[in-house]
């Protein structure tokens, strides 16, 4: 075994060639496509010897899959995945200041679409793995290494169809890490909270429907399908859901207040956490269950009235309330609105303990004396909703020391999305350590 090499060596180069290929996801009603993000990236694991399988469900909506378990790790134990997707929402190029898939290197960032969702840690995994072939450095166990397919859709040709057609692939994985977590928090000048999820919302995609009687525009309807709809968005809408605070959101704001030395009111946690940035959002949208009109449908001429209106619904709930927030929207609908089940998916969560969590709070303090890890619940989704159903135990850990002036929420799917070229550095150096704990 040689000494230690340069993990980060190569992550920026790899990040901006990942950002050169566009993979927009526009949904199941567009195009889009992953197969020359997995070509790639399975070309550059072969240039070290890492031969990978590519699994499609659909023409161009690739999936990669790689078994990492060179002499030295020790074969006994099950293999740790370590999974990220390829695809990226897409991007409007009038809007940025650089074109979204050119992966310009500027003012210390690398900028483009996918930079921190999420092409920033698959650049960091690609690199600190072919530095650890090329120095002869094993893991301390297996690697399963997956890179999915439409992550932003839902990951229905992704990580779902995976785990329904080849758990194999999977099933031998007792923990994985993905995204999003390992990110720096500065709450002081001498302290780094490094977010670790241990808990996702869970996904309820609704569309609400009201079936009514069509007729002219002129003439009173009191079965009016646009009226019924209208009122059950605006009672869905005005809703105030009781807080639900999950203990790895507990344990977050327990940290925060310590840290500030303030009390957190839960009926004003955005304010209270005003001075940490927009992160304040995320931590609020996380205190309950939500649910969001963002979709109307009707009619086809202002003087008809339609026999149906439709609303698409955004709801996520809290790991254990599921059943509550269906009986709660079923009830804000009324009589004359039903709802059917777009998309769903289970809400995921795991303790913040063990030998892996333990690991991520030692790699981050050898390279940051000011980190301490500490777990939190995220209001979106990721692949963990797939890889749980199969009894991994799942976090979110992309390790990143952000500067306290970057506005890092608003980077997710934001215009201008960028990552500074010294944090992917930093994740790949904690990467490389963890290989050697985890």
């Amino acid at each position: 075994m040689t000494d230690r090499s340069n993990p980060a060596a190569e992550v920026v180069q790899l990040c901006s060639e990942l950002i050169r290929i566009d993979t927009s996801n526009y949904g199941p009603d567009g195009s889009s496509g992953e197969r020359p993000a997995s070509e790639y990236y399975a070309e550059k694991l072969a240039e070290v010897g890492i031969e990978s399988q590519l699994f499609e469900a659909a023409p161009n909506r690739t999936n990669l899959v790689a078994h990492w378990q060179p002499d030295g790790c020790d074969a006994s134990l099950p293999p740790l995945l370590i999974h990220g997707h390829l695809d990226v929402v897409p991007a409007q190029a009038s809007d940025w200041q650089v074109d979204p898939f050119a992966g310009e290197v500027k003012d210390g960032c690398v900028w483009g679409r996918g930079a921190v969702d999420m092409k920033d840690f698959d650049a960091i995994v690609l690199s600190v793995v072919r530095d650890r072939v090329r120095s002869g450095r094993a893991p301390r166990r297996p690697i399963r290494l997956i890179m999915t397919a439409d992550e932003e859709a839902g990951s229905e040709v992704g990580a779902h169809w995976l785990v329904e057609h080849h758990p194999d692939l999977i099933a031998d994985c007792t923990e994985a890490i993905g995204e999003v977590g390992g990110f720096s928090l500065t709450v002081r000048d001498d302290l780094r909270l490094y977010l670790v999820q241990v808990a996702e919302k869970g996904l309820a995609w609704l569309n609400l429907i009201a079936d009514g009687t069509a007729g002219h525009g002129s003439m009173r309807n009191p079965d009016n399908a646009v009226t019924a709809l209208a009122g059950a968005v605006a009672r869905i809408g005005a809703y105030d859901w009781p807080h639900r605070i999950h203990p790895a959101q507990q344990a977050f704001l327990d940290a925060v207040e310590d840290a500030l030395g303030i009390e957190i009111n839960a009926d004003s946690v955005e304010e209270s956490l005003a001075r940490l940035g927009t992160v304040a959002r995320m931590v609020g949208a996380t205190m309950s269950n939500t649910a969001n009109p963002t979709m109307l449908r009707a009619g086809y001429k202002v003087n008809v009235i339609p026999g149906q209106a439709v609303a698409g619904l955004d709801g996520r709930f809290i790991p254990g309330y599921e059943e509550e927030f269906f009986d709660t929207i079923t009830e804000l609908l009324g009589d004359k609105v039903r709802y059917e089940i777009a998309n769903r998916h289970i809400a995921v969560e795991t303790e913040f303990s063990g030998a892996l969590v333990e690991a991520m709070q030692a790699c981050l303090q050898a390279e940051d004396a000011q980190a301490k890890a500490v777990p939190f619940l995220m209001s979106g989704g990721t692949d963990a909703k797939g890889w749980s159903t199969l009894g991994v135990r799942c976090f979110g850990f992309a390790p990143l020391q952000l500067p306290p002036d970057l506005d890092f929420v608003a980077m997710f799917h934001g215009v201008d999305e960028r990552v500074p070229t010294a944090s992917l550095e930093f994740g790949a150096r904690v990467l490389d350590r963890f290989l050697d704990q985890a």
